[in-house]
């Protein structure tokens, strides 16, 4: 049911997007209204894990406070008509009987997530696992993570598991719920019905009383607390709206998408590259292939595969700041513009690349190994690295238009990387498809929209993207360039189009 908006006269209306990504979180309002999408940051923080004795934790209550002071900001310019909360994927907090979280969330990148197939019983594998809930497979996925989670203490006093998103909309509101897109990638899901797998649930030997019901982009979550009120400076009674709570399934609402066959690429820390599907595609060649089927707006499946993104540029940059040579981006991009092409190239999914740590000597040792010369200049590494990420976009694109029986005509690039001229080419030019790059703010769009639709100011999903497509700025790249070139890159790298990318291949975010 559609709620009166802050501005119904005007036929518009202010929404606040909680948006959490795993280096920073951000609060940016939206005014919507005719032919009207306007975003202003409202404020930005950042989001630093702690490595404590037991593992790699999210400092959640650092992210709830910097969450709140940027309310806080946006109450200090009047009322907004709901509130949405978007993160990553996969992890999640536990509460106990009576709500308080029983210590920090594990970050999924924690060394505790190897060797997660080893940790399922007889009779429930890797294959039975994927011809339920259609997800790829990850060593951090929920489900895996959850095994190893319930020989602690934490487990014993777990009432209820919610994910990041769903626990701060619970500090939020006092609610307790589980938001379908992100709840379709925690393994548990059932791709078919749209519900939990109370079968793998019980196969696994987890309490089925611990996953909340589910609610649906759109859905009403509650209202602010007293307190959160008061602190915020927004009125008593502020709703805060479902949105799609993986930021991956906001950002892919929000592509500027006109025609009816597009391939996506969601690009910032992690590479999600794939399709908008009626249904899932759940058969062994698809598993083989590690793509997964998560959910999507109004029952949508985006099937798409994880690529280790932009991660591996900002990991480089994070070990040649500390070595006391701080780069920056236009420079790097420039060097790397003028750097001998396919010098080098790698797979972006290598599990030697997932932790953190010094990416740059990683590289090296990848291409040792696989007789290659590593760069000797920090262009010549981020070449290498847009180069190899281009390659991963064309493969994981091509093998998924061949399982799901889809011809995509263009390649939407969205997130952060749509910002990087040289990726965008590069991937245009790799793939032969013409690219569309932009919004960089997908995610926060999808989640305002979905909002503005829910209070009746937008009617539908291709309206959603109408009104980006006319109200954001784009950027267009044709394909150029000799393909073949990139063919030979291709070959190098010693991949067939239909290997799977063993450990890791969401989160994202």
């Amino acid at each position: 049911m559609a709620v009166k908006s802050n501005d119904s006269a005007a036929g518009e209306a202010v929404f606040a997007a909680v948006d959490l990504g795993a280096t920073s979180g951000r609060v940016i309002t939206g005014r919507v209204g005719p032919g009207k999408l306007e975003l202003a940051e409202a404020h930005r923080f950042a989001n630093t894990p702690v490595r404590l004795p037991d593992g790699l934790r999210w400092d959640v209550l650092a992210l709830y406070q910097g969450m709140l002071d940027g309310l806080r900001e946006v109450g200090r310019t009047g009322p907004v008509a709901s509130i949405g909360v978007d993160t990553w994927a996969v992890d999640y907090g536990l509460l106990d009987g009576d709500g308080a979280l029983l210590g920090l969330p594990f970050h999924y990148r924690d060394a505790r997530n190897s060797g997660a197939a080893e940790r399922l019983p007889d009779g429930c594998g890797v294959r039975e696992l994927y011809a339920v809930s259609g997800l790829q497979h990850l060593p951090f996925n929920t489900v895996f993570q959850l095994l190893a989670h319930r020989t602690t203490a934490q487990w014993e006093a777990a009432r209820t598991l919610l994910l990041m998103p769903d626990l701060l909309v619970h500090w939020l509101t006092g609610s307790v719920g589980a938001e379908i897109t992100n709840a379709s990638t925690t393994g548990l899901f059932d791709a078919r019905s749209g519900d939990w797998s109370d079968a793998l649930i019980g196969r696994l030997g987890l309490e089925r009383a611990l996953f909340p019901p589910l609610r649906e982009p759109g859905a009403p979550a509650g209202t602010l607390l007293p307190h959160v009120a008061e602190y915020t400076g927004l009125p008593g009674g502020t709703p805060v709206t479902t949105v799609a709570s993986h930021d991956t399934a906001s950002a892919v609402a929000a592509v500027p998408a006109t025609e009816a066959d597009f391939a996506y690429i969601s690009c910032g820390t992690w590479s999600l590259a794939g399709l908008e599907l009626d249904g899932p595609v759940l058969s062994e060649e698809s598993r083989a292939a590690n793509f997964t089927n998560e959910r999507g707006v109004d029952g949508t499946i985006r099937y798409l595969r994880n690529i280790m993104g932009m991660w591996l540029l900002e990991e480089c940059r994070r070990v040649w700041e500390r070595a006391g040579a701080p780069l920056g981006l236009g420079g790097l991009l420039a060097d790397a513009a003028g750097s001998r092409p396919f010098a080098a190239v790698i797979d972006p999914d290598d599990a030697s690349f997932l932790a953190p740590g010094d990416m740059p000597a990683r590289i090296d040792a990848y291409l040792l190994r696989t007789g290659q010369t590593p760069p000797r200049t920090p262009g010549g590494y981020v070449r290498c690295v847009l180069e190899s990420l281009a390659l991963a976009h064309r493969r994981t694109l091509r093998r998924a238009a061949e399982l799901a029986g889809r011809d995509p005509v263009r390649i939407h690039l969205v997130g952060g990387g749509s910002r990087n001229e040289l990726l965008c080419q590069w991937t245009a030019d790799a793939s032969g498809l013409p690219v569309t790059a932009g919004p960089a703010e997908a995610t926060a769009l999808g989640n305002i929209l979905l909002q503005a639709r829910a209070h009746g100011l937008v009617d539908d999903l291709s309206g959603m993207r109408r009104l980006v497509a006319g109200t954001q700025d784009l950027r267009h790249y044709e394909p150029r360039g000799n393909r073949r070139d990139w063919d030979r890159a291709e070959d190098r790298i010693g991949l067939r189009h239909d290997q799977a990318a063993a450990g890791t291949g969401g989160a994202t975010a």
